[in-house]
C-alpha cells in the first residue's frame, strides 16, 4: 500500500480535502492511534480508501488497508478481514463496492465480552458496540458521492439530529403518512434511537458515511398500515433500482405479508425470498438450531428500521447509501434491525418521499416532528 499512499499525493484535491474531514473532523484520528480499513479491488471504493489512508497517515495514525473480493450481504466475509478486526484496532472502516460480509465465526458462536451486556454476531459490530473500537461504514459508495456529501455542515446536522433523537426516544409511537399514500403506526416503547450524524471520535461511537440521518429500530412486530415505497429500494444482492411505479407494502403485526406495484414489487420479493432462503441454507451448520434458522427467516420480512435523512447535499442517484440521507425523506428496512434483537440475513432500506410523521406519547398525544419530510 505504501507505493499506492505515495502516488496518491496526486489524487484529485477534492478526495483528499473530504478524505481529511473524514479522518480529521469526524473521526478525530491520533498520532499512533491503529486504522484498519477494508475495502475492495474496484476503482471508486480503492481510491476512497487511499485517501484515507493518506489522511490516516498525516495525523500520525498506523493505517493498514485490506483488500477483500467483494462480497453481498448474503456472503461471508474474507477469514483474514475477521482477524485483522479481532486486533481490536482503534478505528475501523469499510469502504465496501456492495458490502463487507457476514462474520462466518460470529455466526456460530457470537461474541461476547466480559462485564458487558450483549451478543454479536460480527467482529465489527461487537467492537464498536462494547466501545473497543469506533467506526465508519460506506456500502456501495462512489467518489462523486464521497466528495459531495462528506464535507458538509455538521453542526447543523448534529443540531436537527439531536432534537429528532430526543422526540423518538420520548414517543410510545410514531404515526407516518406521505402523500404517495404512506399511512403506518409504529411502535416504539423501550427502544431508543441513534444519530448518525458524523460523530464518530469516541469509542463505540460510528456510523455511515455519507452521515444523515436519524433511525431507530421499532418494537419487534409492532407495526400496522401501509407503506408506499415511492423512492430507492435496496436487493439483497447488493445495489438499488427506483422503481417505475411505487410499490405498496402491507404490513400486519410488523412483518410484510403483501407486496404490489408491479415489476418493482417482484423485485422487492425476490430479495425478502433469498433473505429466506439464506437463513434455511443455515440449517446443519454449527450453531444454527431450527428455532434460530425459522427467526432468521421469518425477519426477513420484519421491519427493522425507520430512519429520516437529514443531510442536504445528498440526492437521488439509485445508491441506498446516499438516498436513504437525503433531507426530505424517511426510509424503512426489512430484515434485521440495529438492536440484535431481529436477527436476519438481509437488511433492505426502503424510501418514503415527503413523510409528516407524528411522534404519539405514552399519554395518546400526537406532535408533529417532521413536516412533508422537513424537521420541525
Amino acid at each position: 500500500m505504501a507505493a499506492r499512499a505515495k502516488r496518491s499525493r496526486r489524487r484529485p484535491s477534492r478526495l483528499a480535502r473530504a478524505a481529511q474531514v473524514a479522518m480529521g473532523e469526524i473521526m478525530k484520528v491520533r498520532k499512533n492511534e491503529r486504522v484498519v480499513i477494508v475495502t475492495n479491488p474496484e476503482d471508486d471504493v480503492l481510491s476512497i480508501s487511499a485517501a484515507l489512508y493518506d489522511a490516516s497517515l498525516d495525523r500520525g495514525a498506523d493505517a493498514v488497508v485490506i483488500i477483500q473480493p467483494r462480497r453481498t450481504s448474503l456472503e461471508m466475509a474474507s477469514d483474514a478481514v475477521i482477524y485483522a478486526m479481532r486486533s481490536e484496532p482503534d478505528v475501523m472502516i469499510s469502504i465496501s463496492a456492495a458490502k463487507f460480509g457476514k462474520d462466518r465465526f460470529g455466526l456460530q458462536k457470537p461474541y461476547r465480552f466480559q462485564g458487558v451486556r450483549g451478543r454479536w454476531t460480527h467482529i465489527y459490530d461487537a467492537l464498536r458496540s462494547s466501545g473497543r473500537s469506533r467506526a465508519f461504514w460506506s456500502p456501495s459508495v462512489t467518489e462523486d458521492m464521497f466528495v459531495r456529501t462528506v464535507p458538509v455542515d455538521y453542526a447543523q446536522m448534529r443540531r436537527r439530529a439531536a432534537k429528532l433523537k430526543r422526540r423518538l426516544d420520548r414517543a410510545e409511537r410514531v404515526r407516518v403518512v406521505a402523500p404517495g399514500g404512506t399511512d403506518l403506526e409504529v411502535g416504539l416503547r423501550e427502544r431508543e434511537a441513534f444519530p448518525d450524524d458524523g460523530s464518530f471520535s469516541k469509542p463505540g461511537s460510528g456510523g455511515n458515511l455519507p452521515a444523515g440521518e436519524v433511525y431507530i429500530s421499532p418494537k419487534n412486530y409492532d407495526a400496522d398500515g401501509v407503506l408506499v415505497f415511492d423512492g430507492s429500494l435496496s436487493e439483497a444482492q447488493g445495489g438499488a433500482f427506483v422503481p417505475r411505479k411505487p410499490v405498496w407494502a402491507e404490513v400486519r403485526g410488523g412483518l410484510i405479508t403483501k407486496l404490489s406495484g408491479g415489476a418493482g414489487a417482484r423485485r422487492l420479493e425476490a430479495s425478502l425470498r433469498a433473505g429466506e432462503a439464506a437463513a434455511r441454507k443455515m440449517k446443519g451448520k454449527p450453531g444454527w438450531s431450527q428455532k434460530r434458522i425459522a427467526s432468521y427467516a421469518k425477519n426477513a420480512r420484519h421491519l427493522g428500521e425507520l430512519g429520516i435523512g437529514l443531510n442536504p447535499a445528498a440526492r437521488v442517484t439509485g445508491n441506498m447509501l446516499e438516498d436513504e440521507k437525503i433531507l426530505g425523506t424517511c426510509h424503512f428496512a426489512i430484515g434485521a434491525n440495529y438492536d440484535d434483537d431481529a436477527e436476519a440475513f438481509i437488511h433492505l432500506d426502503c424510501l418514503v418521499k415527503k413523510p409528516t410523521i407524528m411522534a404519539i406519547s405514552p399519554a395518546g398525544r400526537e406532535k408533529v416532528i417532521v413536516r412533508d419530510g422537513q424537521p420541525v
